[in-house]
């Protein structure tokens, strides 16, 4: 990671929906372009993000997704209406930062839900991407989403029976997802939160024995993060993403000549490397690196691996 940097500029770019999305940049303002896109969905970007590029070489371009980060409305409060937070909202609202930022062709860098935003993106509007870089592929399919929150369990049966206690007794057997959702959008605040906690902790037993990476990383976020991250991320399993099964698989085709960089992490038990396995056969200008010793929140192999990538598509 390269030393901390303020950027040179940043905005809210209002959507016309009601929405403002929080964006800047830094860099050189004549580099070459490149869009970090944040997981979650609703974790927002962070600072540490702005480090990843050669600040001499690249532009890049940051941004909260919808509801999240610096974004407004936060979906942390209550009366914050999700209606318009859909994989196709954000689409439009990259490519309207493209534009707004008057840019051609940028190169995509994102991991976990970042991935399946950034290929949901590129086979929109393959003539805007110049290269992608994936960590922790994800294409958010219904099966993966059932995989994260109820097929793992059978790893961790004391901690997944624990997540299943936090719905009412007749969703326990059904879809835990949408119940959560709905616990999240209860109009009692101690529902709420409680599904909050019950959402993150979960999610961090699942990366638990990643001892070279993160484990914990959910529920040390702010209490207002969490709420954010939860409400969101629950909104959108809850309905698919709004992805028609297995599409972003189907339509991989549409990235032919994007060269693509995929790391995964061999134990990544929230998105296993089928996905990541799969994507690269459909998808010839992309090659896959495995890392042996990571899991989804990364190690040391897997930086490497990114900074590589990096390096790969860095310009001369």
């Amino acid at each position: 990671m390269r030393p901390p940097i303020e950027p040179y500029d940043h905005g809210l770019l209002d959507t016309g929906d009601g929405n403002r999305i929080y964006w800047e940049t830094c860099g050189n303002p004549d580099g070459k372009p490149v869009l970090v896109v944040h997981g979650g969905p609703g974790s927002g970007c962070t600072t540490a993000a702005r480090r990843r590029f050669d600040p001499a070489v690249f532009r890049t371009v940051l941004f909260d997704q919808r509801n999240c980060g610096r974004s407004l409305p936060h979906a942390a409060d209550h009366d914050t209406d999700l209606t318009n937070n859909t994989t196709h909202h954000l689409i439009a609202d990259m490519e309207r930062l493209r534009e707004h930022l008057g840019i051609d062709r940028w190169l995509l860098y994102g991991g976990s839900w970042g991935s399946t935003l950034i290929l949901a993106y590129a086979e929109t509007h393959p003539e805007r991407v110049s290269e992608i870089i994936i960590t922790g592929v994800t294409m958010t399919r219904r099966s993966e989403t059932d995989w994260l929150y109820r097929g793992v369990g059978r790893f961790f049966p004391e901690a997944w029976e624990r997540f299943r206690q936090g719905v009412p007794p007749e969703d326990r057997d059904g879809d835990l997802v949408s119940a959560y959702a709905r616990l999240l959008n209860d109009p009692d605040p101690k529902v709420r939160e409680r599904a909050a906690i019950d959402w993150v902790t979960w999610e961090d037993a699942v990366i638990s024995m990643e001892v070279n990476g993160s484990p914990g990383a959910y529920s040390g976020r702010p209490p207002r993060d969490v709420m954010a991250l939860t409400r969101i991320c629950s909104h959108y399993f809850a309905n698919g993403a709004w992805l028609e099964e297995g599409v972003l698989l189907r339509n991989a085709h549409r990235l032919a000549g994007i060269p693509g960089a995929l790391i995964h992490g061999r134990l990544d038990l929230s998105s296993p490397v089928q996905t990541a396995w799969e994507l690269v056969q459909a998808w010839p200008d992309a090659e896959l690196t495995v890392i042996g010793d990571a899991g989804h929140t990364g190690s040391g192999a897997f930086k490497q691996a990114v900074d590589a990538a990096i390096e790969r598509f860095t310009p001369r």
